[in-house]
Protein backbone atom coordinates (compact mmCIF):
# COMPACT_ATOMS: atom_id res chain seq x y z
CA UNK A 1 0.00 0.00 0.00
CA UNK A 2 0.82 3.41 -0.48
CA UNK A 3 2.82 5.19 2.15
CA UNK A 4 3.13 8.46 0.80
CA UNK A 5 2.72 10.95 -2.06
CA UNK A 6 3.07 14.43 -3.01
CA UNK A 7 0.12 16.53 -4.61
CA UNK A 8 1.22 20.61 -5.17
CA UNK A 9 3.29 21.58 -2.44
CA UNK A 10 2.06 19.43 0.18
CA UNK A 11 3.78 15.76 0.95
CA UNK A 12 0.97 13.27 2.19
CA UNK A 13 1.83 10.25 4.63
CA UNK A 14 -0.59 7.55 5.59
CA UNK A 15 -0.27 5.72 9.25
CA UNK A 16 -2.17 2.98 10.60
CA UNK A 17 -2.11 2.15 13.92
CA UNK A 18 -3.77 -0.83 15.74
CA UNK A 19 -5.64 0.75 19.16
CA UNK A 20 -7.51 -0.70 22.19
CA UNK A 21 -11.22 -0.60 21.42
CA UNK A 22 -11.48 0.13 25.43
CA UNK A 23 -8.43 1.80 26.25
CA UNK A 24 -9.06 0.77 29.86
CA UNK A 25 -8.24 -2.89 28.65
CA UNK A 26 -5.19 -2.47 26.83
CA UNK A 27 -4.95 -6.19 25.90
CA UNK A 28 -8.23 -6.65 24.67
CA UNK A 29 -9.71 -6.50 21.30
CA UNK A 30 -8.32 -3.73 18.96
CA UNK A 31 -9.42 -1.78 15.95
CA UNK A 32 -8.80 -0.21 12.97
CA UNK A 33 -7.63 4.00 13.67
CA UNK A 34 -6.23 6.24 10.09
CA UNK A 35 -4.32 8.88 9.84
CA UNK A 36 -2.69 10.95 7.14
CA UNK A 37 -0.14 13.34 8.08
CA UNK A 38 0.40 16.49 5.90
CA UNK A 39 3.49 18.96 5.94
CA UNK A 40 4.78 21.67 3.18
CA UNK A 41 7.19 19.37 0.91
CA UNK A 42 10.33 22.29 1.68
CA UNK A 43 9.55 21.87 5.47
CA UNK A 44 9.45 18.62 5.81
CA UNK A 45 12.93 17.71 7.27
CA UNK A 46 11.83 20.48 9.59
CA UNK A 47 11.13 20.58 13.31
CA UNK A 48 7.88 21.87 12.90
CA UNK A 49 5.20 21.96 15.87
CA UNK A 50 2.25 19.23 14.97
CA UNK A 51 -1.62 19.86 14.91
CA UNK A 52 -3.71 16.70 15.26
CA UNK A 53 -7.58 17.87 13.51
CA UNK A 54 -10.59 16.67 14.86
CA UNK A 55 -13.65 16.70 12.74
CA UNK A 56 -17.48 17.45 12.64
CA UNK A 57 -19.74 14.38 13.13
CA UNK A 58 -19.89 12.40 14.83
CA UNK A 59 -19.14 9.71 12.59
CA UNK A 60 -17.85 11.13 9.63
CA UNK A 61 -14.20 10.82 8.51
CA UNK A 62 -11.71 13.81 8.16
CA UNK A 63 -11.77 16.49 5.27
CA UNK A 64 -10.32 14.84 2.12
CA UNK A 65 -9.08 18.21 0.92
CA UNK A 66 -5.96 19.88 -0.60
CA UNK A 67 -2.72 21.12 1.27
CA UNK A 68 -2.89 23.84 -0.93
CA UNK A 69 -6.24 26.13 -0.02
CA UNK A 70 -8.12 26.98 3.10
CA UNK A 71 -7.40 26.58 6.45
CA UNK A 72 -5.36 23.79 5.51
CA UNK A 73 -2.63 25.95 3.86
CA UNK A 74 -2.79 28.66 6.53
CA UNK A 75 -1.96 25.63 8.84
CA UNK A 76 0.91 24.01 6.72
CA UNK A 77 2.58 27.85 6.82
CA UNK A 78 3.82 26.15 10.51
CA UNK A 79 2.38 22.95 11.40
CA UNK A 80 2.90 19.32 10.74
CA UNK A 81 -0.70 18.23 10.50
CA UNK A 82 -2.48 14.79 11.22
CA UNK A 83 -5.63 14.68 10.10
CA UNK A 84 -7.39 11.54 11.59
CA UNK A 85 -9.84 9.44 10.94
CA UNK A 86 -12.08 8.86 14.18
CA UNK A 87 -12.79 5.75 15.32
CA UNK A 88 -15.59 3.94 13.59
CA UNK A 89 -15.33 6.07 10.19
CA UNK A 90 -13.25 6.43 6.48
CA UNK A 91 -9.70 4.46 6.41
CA UNK A 92 -9.61 3.66 10.52
CA UNK A 93 -12.29 0.40 11.52
CA UNK A 94 -15.64 1.27 9.99
CA UNK A 95 -19.51 1.51 11.36
CA UNK A 96 -22.07 0.05 9.54
CA UNK A 97 -25.29 -2.10 9.39
CA UNK A 98 -23.00 -4.87 7.91
CA UNK A 99 -19.43 -4.67 10.34
CA UNK A 100 -22.37 -4.64 13.74
CA UNK A 101 -24.40 -7.78 11.84
CA UNK A 102 -22.98 -10.15 13.50
CA UNK A 103 -23.72 -8.91 17.04
CA UNK A 104 -26.88 -9.30 18.61
CA UNK A 105 -28.56 -5.51 19.69
CA UNK A 106 -26.99 -5.87 23.23
CA UNK A 107 -23.54 -6.42 22.05
CA UNK A 108 -23.97 -3.57 19.59
CA UNK A 109 -24.40 -1.71 22.12
CA UNK A 110 -22.25 -2.08 24.46
CA UNK A 111 -19.82 -1.91 21.35
CA UNK A 112 -20.48 1.61 19.91
CA UNK A 113 -20.53 2.87 23.48
CA UNK A 114 -16.43 3.05 22.83
CA UNK A 115 -17.05 5.56 20.04
CA UNK A 116 -17.99 8.84 21.96
CA UNK A 117 -15.40 11.67 21.85
CA UNK A 118 -13.41 10.26 25.66
CA UNK A 119 -12.43 7.33 23.06
CA UNK A 120 -11.56 9.11 20.05
CA UNK A 121 -9.35 11.81 22.71
CA UNK A 122 -7.66 8.32 23.73
CA UNK A 123 -6.73 7.44 19.67
CA UNK A 124 -5.20 10.59 19.33
CA UNK A 125 -3.09 10.53 22.71
CA UNK A 126 -2.25 6.97 21.94
CA UNK A 127 -0.94 8.11 18.47
CA UNK A 128 1.23 10.98 20.34
CA UNK A 129 3.15 8.86 22.24
CA UNK A 130 3.80 6.32 19.35
CA UNK A 131 5.38 9.10 17.29
CA UNK A 132 7.14 10.49 20.43
CA UNK A 133 5.99 13.99 20.13
CA UNK A 134 6.19 16.24 23.27
CA UNK A 135 3.31 18.51 23.05
CA UNK A 136 0.50 19.17 19.69
CA UNK A 137 -1.37 21.46 19.31
CA UNK A 138 -5.36 20.84 18.19
CA UNK A 139 -7.99 22.18 15.63
CA UNK A 140 -11.48 20.96 16.34
CA UNK A 141 -14.42 21.98 14.09
CA UNK A 142 -17.96 21.46 15.54
CA UNK A 143 -18.27 18.18 17.44
CA UNK A 144 -14.36 18.41 17.00
CA UNK A 145 -14.21 20.91 19.28
CA UNK A 146 -16.42 18.71 22.07
CA UNK A 147 -13.64 16.43 21.50
CA UNK A 148 -10.94 18.93 22.19
CA UNK A 149 -12.23 20.05 25.59
CA UNK A 150 -12.39 16.37 26.25
CA UNK A 151 -8.83 16.43 25.75
CA UNK A 152 -8.24 19.59 27.83
CA UNK A 153 -9.96 17.30 30.46
CA UNK A 154 -8.12 14.47 30.69
CA UNK A 155 -4.68 15.24 29.19
CA UNK A 156 -3.84 18.95 29.31
CA UNK A 157 -0.23 18.24 29.13
CA UNK A 158 -0.50 16.81 26.08
CA UNK A 159 -1.19 20.41 24.13
CA UNK A 160 0.38 22.91 22.69
CA UNK A 161 -2.61 25.19 22.22
CA UNK A 162 -6.32 24.35 20.73
CA UNK A 163 -8.19 25.89 18.18
CA UNK A 164 -12.40 25.33 17.96
CA UNK A 165 -14.41 26.82 15.18
CA UNK A 166 -18.33 26.32 16.36
CA UNK A 167 -17.70 23.79 18.64
CA UNK A 168 -17.84 24.72 22.51
CA UNK A 169 -20.71 22.56 24.17
CA UNK A 170 -21.99 23.46 27.85
CA UNK A 171 -19.94 21.21 30.56
CA UNK A 172 -22.78 20.46 32.54
CA UNK A 173 -26.31 20.81 30.78
CA UNK A 174 -28.62 18.19 29.86
CA UNK A 175 -29.48 16.98 26.72
CA UNK A 176 -33.33 18.81 26.86
CA UNK A 177 -31.50 22.22 27.59
CA UNK A 178 -29.52 21.57 24.10
CA UNK A 179 -32.67 20.81 22.09
CA UNK A 180 -35.02 23.68 23.33
CA UNK A 181 -32.03 25.39 22.33
CA UNK A 182 -31.44 24.34 18.91
CA UNK A 183 -35.36 24.15 18.12
CA UNK A 184 -35.23 27.80 18.84
CA UNK A 185 -32.25 28.54 16.53
CA UNK A 186 -33.82 25.96 13.82
CA UNK A 187 -37.15 28.16 14.06
CA UNK A 188 -35.32 31.50 13.07
CA UNK A 189 -33.35 29.66 10.39
CA UNK A 190 -36.88 28.82 8.96
CA UNK A 191 -38.27 32.24 9.51
CA UNK A 192 -35.23 34.25 7.45
CA UNK A 193 -35.52 31.79 4.85
CA UNK A 194 -39.27 31.78 3.85
CA UNK A 195 -39.06 35.69 4.20
CA UNK A 196 -36.10 35.64 1.63
CA UNK A 197 -37.78 33.18 -0.05
CA UNK A 198 -41.71 33.53 0.04
CA UNK A 199 -42.76 31.12 -2.78
CA UNK A 200 -41.17 28.08 -1.00
CA UNK A 201 -43.65 27.85 1.88
CA UNK A 202 -46.39 26.52 -0.67
CA UNK A 203 -43.49 24.75 -2.89
CA UNK A 204 -42.36 22.67 0.72
CA UNK A 205 -46.28 22.42 1.13
CA UNK A 206 -46.98 21.10 -2.16
CA UNK A 207 -43.78 18.52 -1.69
CA UNK A 208 -45.25 17.72 1.68
CA UNK A 209 -48.58 17.23 0.69
CA UNK A 210 -47.89 14.71 -2.31
CA UNK A 211 -46.05 12.74 0.23
CA UNK A 212 -48.98 12.66 2.18
CA UNK A 213 -51.32 11.80 -0.39
CA UNK A 214 -49.15 9.35 -2.81
CA UNK A 215 -46.13 6.34 -1.93
CA UNK A 216 -43.32 7.48 -3.33
CA UNK A 217 -40.05 5.67 -2.86
CA UNK A 218 -35.80 6.93 -2.84
CA UNK A 219 -33.74 5.02 -5.55
CA UNK A 220 -32.82 2.79 -2.80
CA UNK A 221 -36.08 1.53 -2.60
CA UNK A 222 -37.19 3.21 0.47
CA UNK A 223 -40.08 5.41 1.42
CA UNK A 224 -39.52 9.01 1.37
CA UNK A 225 -41.73 10.79 4.46
CA UNK A 226 -42.54 14.60 5.24
CA UNK A 227 -40.54 13.51 8.19
CA UNK A 228 -37.51 12.91 5.78
CA UNK A 229 -38.19 15.70 4.02
CA UNK A 230 -37.87 17.83 6.73
CA UNK A 231 -34.67 16.91 7.67
CA UNK A 232 -32.75 18.54 4.65
CA UNK A 233 -33.61 21.92 6.80
CA UNK A 234 -30.28 21.01 8.50
CA UNK A 235 -28.47 23.16 5.45
CA UNK A 236 -30.08 26.08 6.84
CA UNK A 237 -27.09 26.11 9.40
CA UNK A 238 -24.74 26.42 6.60
CA UNK A 239 -23.23 29.27 4.86
CA UNK A 240 -24.76 30.22 1.06
CA UNK A 241 -26.89 27.18 1.54
CA UNK A 242 -30.20 29.51 1.28
CA UNK A 243 -30.04 29.90 -2.36
CA UNK A 244 -29.08 26.37 -3.82
CA UNK A 245 -31.97 24.82 -1.52
CA UNK A 246 -34.08 27.27 -2.62
CA UNK A 247 -33.47 26.01 -6.87
CA UNK A 248 -33.86 22.01 -5.44
CA UNK A 249 -37.30 23.27 -4.30
CA UNK A 250 -38.35 24.94 -7.22
CA UNK A 251 -37.60 21.76 -9.87
CA UNK A 252 -39.15 19.30 -7.08
CA UNK A 253 -41.86 18.45 -9.74
CA UNK A 254 -42.01 17.32 -12.99
CA UNK A 255 -45.16 16.77 -15.30
CA UNK A 256 -45.05 12.93 -16.80
CA UNK A 257 -48.48 12.35 -19.27
CA UNK A 258 -50.27 14.85 -17.64
CA UNK A 259 -49.65 13.95 -14.21
CA UNK A 260 -47.16 15.86 -11.89
CA UNK A 261 -44.75 13.69 -9.20
CA UNK A 262 -41.36 14.65 -7.87
CA UNK A 263 -38.70 14.14 -10.10
CA UNK A 264 -35.83 11.25 -10.48
CA UNK A 265 -32.87 13.88 -9.80
CA UNK A 266 -35.05 15.41 -6.78
CA UNK A 267 -35.43 12.19 -4.56
CA UNK A 268 -31.64 10.99 -6.12
CA UNK A 269 -30.96 14.74 -3.83
CA UNK A 270 -33.29 13.52 -1.21
CA UNK A 271 -30.94 10.32 -0.94
CA UNK A 272 -27.72 12.17 -1.00
CA UNK A 273 -28.99 14.36 1.65
CA UNK A 274 -29.20 11.73 4.05
CA UNK A 275 -25.82 10.91 5.17
CA UNK A 276 -27.03 8.58 8.00
CA UNK A 277 -27.42 6.10 5.80
CA UNK A 278 -23.75 5.52 5.06
CA UNK A 279 -22.55 7.08 8.29
CA UNK A 280 -24.67 5.57 11.47
CA UNK A 281 -22.73 7.09 14.01
CA UNK A 282 -23.57 10.16 13.45
CA UNK A 283 -27.61 8.82 14.16
CA UNK A 284 -26.87 6.04 16.47
CA UNK A 285 -24.84 8.71 18.83
CA UNK A 286 -25.65 11.81 18.60
CA UNK A 287 -27.66 12.65 21.57
CA UNK A 288 -24.85 10.73 23.22
CA UNK A 289 -22.35 13.70 22.81
CA UNK A 290 -23.91 15.41 25.02
CA UNK A 291 -25.08 12.75 27.56
CA UNK A 292 -22.99 12.78 30.95
CA UNK A 293 -24.09 10.41 33.36
CA UNK A 294 -27.88 10.85 32.59
CA UNK A 295 -29.79 8.95 29.57
CA UNK A 296 -31.29 10.94 26.48
CA UNK A 297 -33.83 8.93 26.00
CA UNK A 298 -34.78 10.08 22.14
CA UNK A 299 -34.69 13.66 23.87
CA UNK A 300 -34.63 15.38 20.42
CA UNK A 301 -38.23 13.43 19.38
CA UNK A 302 -39.51 14.52 23.31
CA UNK A 303 -38.48 18.24 23.51
CA UNK A 304 -40.33 18.35 20.10
CA UNK A 305 -43.60 17.60 21.09
CA UNK A 306 -43.18 21.29 22.75
CA UNK A 307 -42.60 23.24 19.51
CA UNK A 308 -46.15 22.19 17.42
CA UNK A 309 -45.13 24.25 14.67
CA UNK A 310 -42.48 21.22 13.74
CA UNK A 311 -45.47 18.70 13.44
CA UNK A 312 -46.64 19.18 9.93
CA UNK A 313 -49.96 19.14 9.48
CA UNK A 314 -52.34 19.95 6.13
CA UNK A 315 -53.62 23.42 5.79
CA UNK A 316 -50.08 24.91 7.61
CA UNK A 317 -47.26 26.28 7.46
CA UNK A 318 -44.18 23.80 6.86
CA UNK A 319 -40.62 23.70 8.79
CA UNK A 320 -37.58 22.11 8.19
CA UNK A 321 -36.00 20.47 11.21
CA UNK A 322 -31.99 20.25 11.54
CA UNK A 323 -29.74 18.52 13.48
CA UNK A 324 -32.06 16.42 15.11
CA UNK A 325 -32.19 12.48 15.32
CA UNK A 326 -35.36 10.60 16.03
CA UNK A 327 -36.34 7.05 17.09
CA UNK A 328 -39.10 7.20 13.52
CA UNK A 329 -35.30 6.90 11.59
CA UNK A 330 -34.66 3.58 12.59
CA UNK A 331 -37.90 2.58 11.22
CA UNK A 332 -37.92 4.89 8.03
CA UNK A 333 -34.45 4.61 7.17
CA UNK A 334 -33.22 1.73 4.98
CA UNK A 335 -29.50 0.99 6.43
CA UNK A 336 -30.83 1.95 9.97
CA UNK A 337 -33.53 -0.54 10.49
CA UNK A 338 -31.49 -3.60 11.80
CA UNK A 339 -29.65 -0.99 14.42
CA UNK A 340 -33.29 0.22 15.75
CA UNK A 341 -32.90 -1.88 19.13
CA UNK A 342 -29.27 -1.10 19.62
CA UNK A 343 -29.97 2.72 19.29
CA UNK A 344 -32.89 2.16 22.13
CA UNK A 345 -30.72 0.59 24.38
CA UNK A 346 -28.22 3.44 23.82
CA UNK A 347 -30.85 5.74 24.21
CA UNK A 348 -32.02 4.50 27.55
CA UNK A 349 -28.65 4.18 28.69
CA UNK A 350 -28.47 6.17 31.72
CA UNK A 351 -24.31 5.49 33.26
CA UNK A 352 -22.44 7.78 30.40
CA UNK A 353 -19.18 8.49 31.62
CA UNK A 354 -17.94 12.13 32.29
CA UNK A 355 -16.37 13.84 29.24
CA UNK A 356 -15.70 16.95 30.56
CA UNK A 357 -13.91 17.48 33.78
CA UNK A 358 -14.68 21.00 35.31
CA UNK A 359 -12.01 21.38 38.24
CA UNK A 360 -9.05 20.39 35.77
CA UNK A 361 -10.53 23.12 32.72
CA UNK A 362 -11.45 25.69 35.48
CA UNK A 363 -7.25 25.53 35.53
CA UNK A 364 -6.56 25.46 32.27
CA UNK A 365 -3.33 26.70 31.06
CA UNK A 366 -3.37 26.28 27.24
CA UNK A 367 -4.44 28.68 24.87
CA UNK A 368 -7.70 28.12 23.56
CA UNK A 369 -9.16 30.67 20.96
CA UNK A 370 -12.33 29.86 19.12
CA UNK A 371 -14.17 30.92 16.00
CA UNK A 372 -18.01 31.61 17.68
CA UNK A 373 -20.48 32.12 15.06
CA UNK A 374 -23.37 34.55 16.65
CA UNK A 375 -26.48 33.12 14.66
CA UNK A 376 -25.11 29.03 15.08
CA UNK A 377 -27.82 26.96 14.65
CA UNK A 378 -26.14 23.51 16.10
CA UNK A 379 -24.22 24.95 18.75
CA UNK A 380 -25.65 27.61 21.26
CA UNK A 381 -23.94 30.81 21.74
CA UNK A 382 -25.04 31.44 25.04
CA UNK A 383 -23.89 28.18 26.09
CA UNK A 384 -20.36 28.68 24.62
CA UNK A 385 -20.16 32.02 26.51
CA UNK A 386 -21.30 30.44 29.79
CA UNK A 387 -18.63 27.63 29.28
CA UNK A 388 -15.62 29.83 27.94
CA UNK A 389 -16.29 32.12 31.10
CA UNK A 390 -15.55 29.02 33.09
CA UNK A 391 -12.12 28.40 31.49
CA UNK A 392 -8.99 30.59 32.07
CA UNK A 393 -6.66 31.16 29.09
CA UNK A 394 -9.77 31.22 26.70
CA UNK A 395 -10.95 33.86 24.36
CA UNK A 396 -13.99 34.26 21.64
CA UNK A 397 -13.77 35.72 18.41
CA UNK A 398 -17.58 36.04 18.08
CA UNK A 399 -18.95 37.15 14.60
CA UNK A 400 -21.74 37.06 12.55
CA UNK A 401 -20.21 36.63 9.11
CA UNK A 402 -20.25 33.15 8.93
CA UNK A 403 -22.43 30.18 9.70
CA UNK A 404 -21.42 27.21 11.45
CA UNK A 405 -19.41 26.18 8.62
CA UNK A 406 -17.16 29.01 8.16
CA UNK A 407 -13.80 27.08 8.35
CA UNK A 408 -14.93 25.78 5.20
CA UNK A 409 -16.30 28.99 3.38
CA UNK A 410 -13.06 31.33 4.60
CA UNK A 411 -11.14 28.82 6.53
CA UNK A 412 -7.92 30.76 5.87
CA UNK A 413 -8.86 33.91 7.41
CA UNK A 414 -10.50 31.88 10.44
CA UNK A 415 -7.68 30.09 11.50
CA UNK A 416 -5.04 33.73 10.87
CA UNK A 417 -7.48 35.27 13.35
CA UNK A 418 -7.39 32.11 16.06
CA UNK A 419 -3.39 31.86 15.28
CA UNK A 420 -3.32 35.64 16.48
CA UNK A 421 -5.62 35.50 19.48
CA UNK A 422 -3.42 31.82 20.56
CA UNK A 423 -0.41 34.14 19.92
CA UNK A 424 -1.66 36.68 22.47
CA UNK A 425 -3.04 34.57 25.45
CA UNK A 426 0.56 32.46 24.67
CA UNK A 427 1.73 36.13 26.33
CA UNK A 428 -0.41 36.18 28.97
CA UNK A 429 1.18 34.91 32.39
CA UNK A 430 0.43 31.52 33.65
Amino acid sequence: MQTSFIDGTTLYRQHHFQLPLDHSHSDGQKIAVFARELVDVKKDKQDLPWLVFFQGGPGFQSPRTSGESGWLKRLLQEYRVLLLDQRGTGNSSMINQASLAHLSATEQAEYLTHFRADSIVRDAEAIRIKFNIKQWATLGQSFGGFCILTYLSLFPESLLRCYVTGGIPSLTRQTDDVYHATYQRTTDKNKAFFAQFPAAQQMCCDIAQYLLNNEVTLPNGQRFTVEQFQLIGINLGRGNAALPLYYLLESAFIHCNGHKQLSYSFLNQMQQEQGYLTNPIYAILHESIYCQESASNWSAHRVREQYSQFNYQSGKAFMFTGEMVYPWMFEQLETLKALRPAANLLAEKQNWGKLYDTDILSKNKVPLACAAYADDMFVELDYTRETLASIPMSKAWITNEYEHNGIGVDGEKILSRLIKIANALDNLPK
